[in-house]
Parts: structure tokens; C-alpha cells; sequence
């Protein structure tokens, strides 16, 4: 069991003026499997840039934005009010503290975030989270978090169309004078999860010399056919791209990575490299291809693949731990996957903490349970129950008799008192939480859902897909997703 403690990204000065000088040691991978092996290679830059500069210096040149993400249709009903970057992970954390922890890390303080859809809850996190005050004092007076919602303007009436879209709406900014020191731009999403050192990715691209830059994995023939793969030539030039092929076609964008880094043995196990949707422009480069052809709305479908022909652009390998987290399925499982021992991903590395908001809540207190592999977030309490293999959200309430295995349990926003429980269960109603002698497997409570005494919520049947919003609960690749909010009545079967 993992007893959950968060970082405020402020809660100390090493977070912030440390991180990028860390960033300059050597990290261990934060994929606890055997990765393939890189060789060391030394890239002579060839663009004009001030190498001896302080890391401060070099990063301050550096601008991220990070999109917000768009309707998270294959994550409902996770997303039915709330902005995919925003949906709760880890026990404590959100979606969005992943790039934005990534960021601080790595040096980067001048950071947009682009949203559009149900952006209530994501807009106050971030306020309450990465507040750096009007003047950015506490990363050297010219640094900022700023959210750039979609909005109908003189010259523009329509909502983001798609990704590159959303970046053209705002490329003014770009230009604006206070980020005149801005020579790169890093592009990010908001759901992926992932540890990474961004200003070894910009110093690579810089190296390089490339227009732009995108951040790749090696995969191999079992998982090559689920992402687009691209192709380079033997100095890491990217010279085709392909969307999920099979076959033939699929055979045809195999590549020697070992031009990347890869040793012979791991290149012959991962012939592909796939995009991360990830990538890091020159400014200049970026404004004229959003200028130019306004109609191209997409910057892994349309952008980058038309602009290969006349820019350079550049592979960088990527070689941790990276999801998408993309559908039920994907988000449950790397949920999960942090309870395992030794993860694939742990949210409190030392090296490179993921931050989330400060929220001073107690520690959490457990009475004469038994929890194995599980991680118990601070604020819960749990009493006479068994717990295994789960993840345990902040304020949860689990009482006797409970039996949980394999659950996504996000908790609550707030604490019903003890008189407050006893008044619900008076009047007939279910306080939050998971009420005695239930039993739960494969299943994902959303944030203050109320399940009464004697719910057995286990899918005996093997359901793969169903909706019952108007019970309260629908069921993806086999997962019951308990709905926000929703209250599962005493005795149901699920």
C-alpha cells in the first residue's frame, strides 16, 4: 500500500529554480520495464544559439502550450462535465498536472493552456494550482500560466476546429511583445501520461537545426498498427508519414532506429517509431505555416505531414513510459498499473515530482483493514474492509465489510460529517462513500458517488458495453463506470 502525498508545485524553491538543473543529471526511466538501450551521441547546433548560456537563460526562449483537449466523447461519461485534461488520476491528481509538472521540471515558465470544452473545473485548478502571481516573480519576473479559452472574435466567429486551429486563433500572442525572447514553441497535450525532460527535446531540435521537431516511440509489429508511424532517412529526417497501416503498408514505414540512438538488437525489436503528438517548433516556422493555408486545421493529420516537403523535420526518440489516455479502457488500466510493484509510473519521483493543488487535508486512517497493493489517498478513511489492487481518490469513505478489487475509487470534493451520514441514512438516503458489506471489481467511481449497503457491482455476465445514465452507471470494455454524483440504491446487482 501507498499511503498518497501530493506537491504543490510551489511548496518549495527546489520545485521551481532546482528542477531544471536536475533536469541536467541523469534520469532513470520511469518505465520500470526493460527499455531499449540508446547509444550516447553528441549533436553539433547549427542554428545560432548561446550554448554556454545558463539553463534559465536557454529555457526563458521557450514557450509550451498545452491543448486542452477536445469533447472526450470516448471517455464519457468521465467527461460529461468536465474538460479531459481535467478528469481526476492517481488519487490526487489531474490529467493536466502532467505536462504542466513536465514544464516546471524542465525549466519552462512561459506556459498557455488552449480549452473549449466543459473548461469550469479545469480552469479553476489550474488557477488554484499554478498561480504564479501578476509578475512571475518566482521564476524571474517574466514567466506565466495563462488559460486562452475558444471565443468568437472580428476576424473569427467559429469555435477551434481542430488542433493547429486553436494554436492559429491565438498566434498572435506569439508575436506579442513579451514573448519577443521567444525563439521555440513546444506543443503539448493535455492527456497523456508521461514523465519528460522538454528542454532535452528543444536542445535536440536546436542541434538539429530542424524547423520542427517531434517526439517519437519505438514500437514494435504488435502495437505499430495502433499509432501513426512515420519514416525517416539516415540522419532522423522525417520523410513519410502513415496513419495506423497494416500490411503491406504497414511493412513498407519500417526504419532503422538505430539512426536515433537505438542499439542493434532493440532497433531490430522496434522497427517503427510512432508519434507522440508532441512536437517543438521554430516560432517563425510556426506563424508562417498557420498563415499560409488557413485550412488546415490539424497538426498530426495535415500541418506537419504537407510541411515535410518544404521544412526539416525531425524525429526525437522518446524512450519511457508514455500513454494516451484516450478511451475507459486506457485510462482504467494505467490507473491501476500504479498499484503495481514497481510501477511503470510513479507520480512522487523525486527527480521530477508530478505537482497537483495543495489541499491540507489529514492524513488518511485506515482501522482494521487489509490493503495489498493499493494507493490510499490522504483525507480517506477505511474501516474493516479489504482493499486490493486499487486506487483510493481523496475524502473516501469505505465502510465494513467492503471488499474492492481492481476499482478507480476518485473520492469526494468534500467531507460529510458523521451527523450529516447519520441524517441521510435516517431520512433514506446514501451518503458518499461505499456502504457496508459491498463488493466491487473492475469498476470506476466517479468524484461523490454514493453506494449504498450490500451493492454488488462485479459484472457476473462479462457485459462489454451498456448505458444506464438514468440508473446511474454504464459499463465500457467491461469496466462499470459509476457516473458523478450517482447514488447506487441498496441491493442492486450490477
Amino acid at each position: 500500500m501507498v499511503a498518497q502525498a501530493t506537491a504543490s508545485p510551489f511548496s518549495s524553491t527546489n520545485a521551481l529554480r532546482g528542477s531544471r538543473l536536475q533536469s541536467k543529471k541523469q534520469r532513470a526511466p520511469c518505465n520500470s520495464r526493460a527499455q531499449p538501450r540508446i547509444r550516447a551521441e553528441v549533436a553539433t547546433p547549427e542554428r545560432s544559439s548561446d550554448t554556454s548560456a545558463s539553463p534559465r537563460a536557454q529555457s526563458s526562449s521557450v514557450l509550451a502550450v498545452i491543448l486542452g483537449g477536445g469533447a472526450g466523447t470516448r471517455l464519457y461519461p468521465l467527461t460529461k462535465n468536465r474538460a479531459k485534461p481535467a478528469v481526476p488520476i492517481g488519487g490526487a491528481y489531474r490529467l493536466i498536472d502532467v505536462p504542466m509538472s513536465n514544464c516546471i521540471n524542465s525549466g519552462i515558465s512561459k506556459i498557455y493552456i488552449l480549452t473549449q470544452f466543459n473548461s469550469t473545473s479545469l480552469n479553476r485548478h489550474l488557477a488554484r494550482t499554478y498561480n504564479m502571481g501578476t509578475s512571475g516573480v518566482r521564476f524571474g519576473g517574466d514567466s506565466f500560466v495563462e488559460i486562452l479559452a475558444a471565443n468568437q472574435t472580428p476576424t473569427t466567429d467559429a469555435w477551434f476546429q481542430g488542433t493547429a486551429d486553436a494554436v492559429r486563433q491565438y498566434s498572435w500572442l506569439f508575436e506579442d511583445v513579451k514573448n519577443r525572447n521567444v525563439q521555440d514553441i513546444v506543443v503539448l497535450s493535455g492527456d497523456h501520461l508521461y514523465r519528460m525532460d522538454y528542454m532535452k527535446f528543444v536542445e535536440a531540435h536546436r542541434a538539429s537545426n530542424a524547423d520542427i521537431s517531434i517526439g517519437c516511440l519505438p514500437v514494435d509489429h504488435t502495437r505499430a498498427s495502433d499509432f501513426g508511424l512515420m519514416k525517416i532517412d539516415g540522419e532522423g529526417r522525417i520523410v513519410d508519414f502513415a496513419e495506423k497501416p497494416r500490411g503491406a503498408a504497414l511493412e513498407a514505414m519500417a526504419v532503422d532506429t538505430t539512426v536515433l540512438g537505438l542499439d542493434a538488437e532493440a532497433a531490430a525489436a522496434n522497427p517503427f517509431i510512432a508519434s507522440m503528438g508532441i512536437y517543438v517548433f521554430r516560432k517563425d516556422v510556426m506563424i508562417k505555416l498557420l498563415k499560409d493555408d488557413p485550412s488546415r486545421n490539424d497538426f498530426g493529420g495535415e500541418i506537419i505531414p504537407q510541411s515535410a516537403k518544404d521544412n526539416k523535420v525531425m524525429a526525437y526518440l522518446f524512450n519511457g513510459y508514455w500513454e494516451d489516455i484516450g478511451t475507459i479502457e486506457s485510462f482504467f488500466e494505467s490507473n491501476i498499473n500504479l498499484t503495481r510493484n514497481p510501477p511503470q509510473f510513479e507520480f512522487h519521483d523525486p527527480k521530477g515530482p508530478i505537482y497537483t493543488s495543495p489541499r491540507f487535508l489529514p492524513p488518511a486512517k485506515i482501522i482494521r483493514s487489509r490493503v495489498t497493493d493499493a494507493v490510499v489517498s490522504h483525507g480517506s478513511l477505511l474501516r474493516d474492509c479489504f482493499v486490493d489492487t486499487s486506487i483510493i481518490g481523496i475524502r473516501s469513505r469505505i465502510d465494513k465489510g467492503v471488499e474492492m478489487k481492481e476499482v478507480l475509487m476518485m473520492g469526494q470534493d468534500y467531507f460529510e460529517s458523521n451527523e450529516q451520514r447519520a441524517e441521510l441514512i435516517a431520512s433514506g438516503q446514501v451518503p458518499m462513500g461505499v456502504g457496508a458489506n459491498s463488493k466491487l471489481t473492475r469498476v470506476i467511481l466517479d468524484k461523490n458517488a454514493r453506494i449504498a449497503e450490500d451493492v454488488h457491482i462485479t459484472n457476473p455476465e462479462g457485459v462489454q458495453e451498456a448505458s444506464r445514465e438514468e440508473e446511474g452507471y454504464f459499463i465500457r470494455s467491461g469496466i462499470v463506470v459509476v457516473a458523478r454524483n450517482a447514488t447506487i440504491k441498496a441491493g442492486t446487482r450490477i
